[in-house]
């Protein structure tokens, strides 16, 4: 099915990957001059793509890929693999298949972790990295199992994931609770939420995102090889948006000024920007926070080639 927007045709694709097929969206420009760009998008840990329509719709004339990782959304019956390396190869088949050589990555969340990996794994297919809220090491304990860093990262995002709803409207319901979007509500996040939701085999509904793979994942992103690696190797131009506000509108958000200065020190090549009034969510889910994430987004893609 393709949906039409203002500056955008919208459809999904399917990837094969190792252990099934995963689900993409594409939104092709309505009007696209001869050799528009491409971006890949790549969404957060218990997301999906249609976590980013407020920036596509804000990059009128740039055709946009954006992939439901591995067990989240409709690509969330994919068995096996998990991590950062494996989400990575992943996001590499995706560019085979929607016929993309190179291209600028943008990553949220735990997509900016796997972003900065992919980078690394394929480096001809990246352009340039633009990280929102993630993709530098957080300022985690040492020792932890996966449950514990899942609970102590994700919290009630997490708990979520083994809840039950009766229908959608329960669904809204306890994400209108939730202190991220009190004032950030919108049609858009209804869609959103509404395509996480999956027939949980009982009568009721579920969140799509698989808890097994989220804690795998957390557990790879903050303890595992795949992310110092490519940390270290770092070659491509690299842009960080950071937000003072966590995933429950909390300060300092999933960087303390402090703990993101000695990153910044390691990582020196890292352009960094800190844009207040915005938490883990809304700097990606808010028009006001996808003027910001569009705004770099542009700036980047008009940058000189390296």
């Amino acid at each position: 099915m393709t949906t039409v927007t203002a500056a955008h045709r919208y459809r999904t694709i399917d990837v094969a990957v190792p252990g099934g097929t995963m689900c993409a969206g594409v939104w092709e420009p309505v009007d696209p001059a001869p050799g528009a760009p491409t971006v890949l998008l790549v969404h957060g840990v218990t997301a999906s793509h249609l976590a980013w329509p407020f920036v596509v719709d804000r990059l009128p004339g740039v055709r946009v890929v954006a992939p439901d990782l591995r067990g989240r959304g409709r690509s969330n019956e994919l068995a096996g693999l998990a991590g950062m390396a494996a989400h990575a190869d992943d996001l590499a088949a995706v560019l085979d298949t929607a016929g993309i050589s190179r291209t600028l990555v943008i990553g949220h969340s735990m997509g900016a972790f796997v972003s900065v990996v992919v980078a690394d794994r394929h480096p001809e297919r990246v352009a340039r990295l633009v990280l929102v809220d993630g993709g530098l090491p957080l300022d985690v304990p040492v020792g932890l199992d996966a449950d514990a860093l899942v609970a102590g990262i994700l919290g009630p995002t997490a708990e979520r994931l083994s809840m039950r709803f009766a229908d959608v409207a329960q669904y809204f319901a306890f994400w209108r609770a939730h202190p991220a979007f009190t004032e950030a509500w919108s049609d858009e996040l209804e869609r959103y939420l509404a395509y996480d939701l999956v027939d949980a085999g009982d009568g009721a509904l579920r969140p799509a995102t698989s808890y097994r793979t989220t804690a795998e994942d957390t557990l790879d992103m903050n303890t595992g090889g795949a992310l110092p690696h490519a940390l270290a190797g770092m070659r491509h131009p690299t842009r960080l948006i950071t937000v003072p506000r966590g995933l429950r509108d909390e300060p300092p958000g999933l960087y303390a000024p402090q703990h993101l200065s000695r990153m910044l020190a390691v990582y020196p090549g890292v352009r960094h920007e800190r844009v207040d009034g915005f938490n883990h969510y809304t700097i990606v889910m808010s028009p006001a926070g996808a003027d910001v994430v569009a705004r770099v987004v542009l700036e980047e893609l008009a940058a000189p080639v390296v």
